[in-house]
């Protein structure tokens, strides 16, 4: 893609991609991170990453994204890189049922070692294997609307959709870190403004945030 490790950047996302084995994770991250789809991909075994910078408004954003194996012996390896993940694509195989049924096992398994507002992304991969599928995209809209997730449903190997799936969850991410950082200094400022320590042992509550007035009153010890 072009982009160098070591260009500064303004924000480093993490985000981990989850789902069972052989759902398409790792084209679809290569897809995105390096344009290439591989037909004889082999499973990926415990852990892999790959870096994308991307340009949101203003901000360079270094998305670095985890793929984590699907099979359950390799689950203690991968369930402590949910750790500081800020994002997630949790993806199925429209082709295969049971890999939907599962997704509610991984997002148990997110909720449970992952940050509490992470952005996750519910993905429908194999979108180019219509003729074969076994879930709806209805299904997947609804089970994305119970859960509080966002939804799409992406060909890895015709390149649909990979880069919006991605691009949701870095722009819901940069959203999240933005209003984060406002609601910060927003506390800063009240707690500022609302008690003010002087080094004489005085406590002087000299500004209301509501009402912008100074208080008369001032409490010694």
């Amino acid at each position: 893609m072009g982009d160098s490790y070591d260009e500064e950047c303004d924000y480093l996302f993490k985000a981990v991609m989850i789902g069972d084995s052989a759902v398409g994770k790792s084209n679809l991250l290569s897809r995105f991170a390096r344009d290439e789809f591989r037909l004889d991909s082999k499973p990926t075994i415990g852990v892999e990453f790959a870096y994308r910078n991307i340009k949101v408004g203003d901000k360079l954003i270094k998305a670095q994204i985890w793929d984590t194996a699907g099979q359950e012996r390799f689950r203690a390896i991968t369930s402590s890189y949910y750790r500081g993940a800020l994002g997630a694509l949790l993806v199925y195989d429209i082709t295969r049922r049971q890999t939907f049924e599962n997704t509610k096992k991984w997002l148990r398994e997110l909720r449970e070692f992952g940050n509490s507002c992470m952005a996750i992304v519910l993905v429908g991969n194999k979108s180019d294997l219509s003729h074969s599928r076994e879930v709806e995209e209805e299904e997947g809209k609804n089970l994305a609307e119970t859960e509080g997730l966002y939804f799409m449903e992406t060909s890895a190997m015709e390149n649909l959709n990979v880069e919006d799936a991605f691009l949701q969850m870095i722009n819901k991410i940069h959203e999240c870190t933005i209003q984060k950082s406002l609601e910060a200094k927003r506390n800063e400022t009240t707690a500022f403004a609302a008690v003010s320590k002087l080094q004489n042992g005085k406590e002087i509550i000299n500004i209301d945030e509501v009402t912008a007035t100074k208080q008369a009153s001032c409490c010694y010890r």
